[in-house]
């Protein structure tokens, strides 16, 4: 037993309020709480703690690197810390929203984290095309798009997302998230919580057996869970909880075409320096808004999300 005088440092790797769950250098998890009132700490931090017979105490948090959160006009939302990656996974059905992943994006975007889209549930034929074709805009943007089934009987089913198997995505996803830390996010019933058991079959008992600790199983669906996939610990998952709202409230409405790839490839091309590519003349955004023959184009879909997030932006600075 360490002496409890002396810091030691560790990995957050779960959060239930004030608690989270700590893990050593050697693998071994405790559970520590924080000095102050409220826990600033978030799933993925390095942190510097003591230990007591029972439990720990956090008494310092590393500089993170990146933090990947969303804020609203009530409260930030913090989901996890010093990320390589997040991967956005959606479905076929029920049906995504593309204004919800806009949003998701931006916020990855302005932390420098690398987004993967994956559309679930390849196996729904017409239904699975559909919402493929609705993601073109996005792999022309440079995004990593995949298209894969995680129901079992359908792994080796003849559908395609692309010019690529469902299998030959999930072989691609695989080389992708190794060595990585990577953030799955997504909308309710998009199968998030299938793809984290596919990778890390103890996942739910992991969770389970948290929860029974804090004598609580109310924190199984909401919190936000760091796994490690294989034994060397070299590639994690973080399972976070379904959104469904993303606010960004946090970013500045003029920074917001440099968030959106599509946009940001035209940015220094309009007549005035402070275009906000709205209405103004000569803007280089629009044009090719106009211009859907373009290799280059932006949707009329996503000039629309540009155009109600950067009001939403706009008017939350002239409160």
């Amino acid at each position: 037993m360490p002496n409890p005088e002396t810091p030691k440092q560790g990995l957050v790797v779960s959060s239930h309020g004030r608690h989270v769950v700590v893990e050593d250098d050697e693998g071994e998890r405790r559970i520590c709480h924080s000095r102050g009132k409220k826990n600033l700490t978030v799933v993925g931090d390095r942190v510097t703690w003591t230990t007591s017979a029972h439990e720990g105490t956090i008494v310092a948090v590393l500089p993170r690197h990146n933090l990947m959160y969303r804020q609203d006009e009530i409260r930030i939302k913090s989901f996890a810390a010093n990320l390589d990656q997040t991967l956005i996974l959606l479905a076929a059905e029920p049906e995504f929203s593309e204004r919800q992943l806009a949003r998701a994006l931006i916020a990855a975007e302005a932390q420098s984290i690398r987004p993967i889209i994956v559309l679930n549930k390849s196996d729904l034929g017409a239904l699975f095309q559909s919402a493929w074709q609705r993601l073109a805009p996005y792999r022309d943007m440079g995004y990593e798009v995949l298209g894969i089934s995680l129901n079992p009987s359908s792994e080796n089913a003849s559908a395609t997302a692309s010019t690529e198997s469902t299998a030959t995505d999930l072989t691609r996803l695989e080389a992708l998230l190794a060595d990585k830390t990577t953030l799955v996010m997504g909308p309710s019933g998009a199968g998030k919580s299938t793809l984290i058991n596919r990778w890390v079959p103890h996942a739910m008992v992991a969770t389970n057996a948290i929860s029974k600790a804090l004598n609580s199983g109310k924190h199984t669906t909401t919190s936000t869970h760091w796994y490690w996939v294989g034994t060397n610990r070299h590639t994690a998952l973080i399972d976070s909880p379904g959104f469904q709202e993303f606010g960004l409230h946090h970013i500045q409405p003029t920074q917001l075409a440099s968030l959106m790839p599509d946009f940001r490839r035209h940015l220094g091309r309009c007549k005035y320096h402070n275009c906000t590519h709205l209405h103004e003349p000569g803007c280089g955004v629009i044009s090719h808004m106009k211009t859907t023959s373009s290799a280059l184009y932006i949707s009329e879909v996503r000039y629309k999300i540009y155009q109600d997030i950067f009001a939403e932006l706009s008017a939350i600075r002239h409160w």
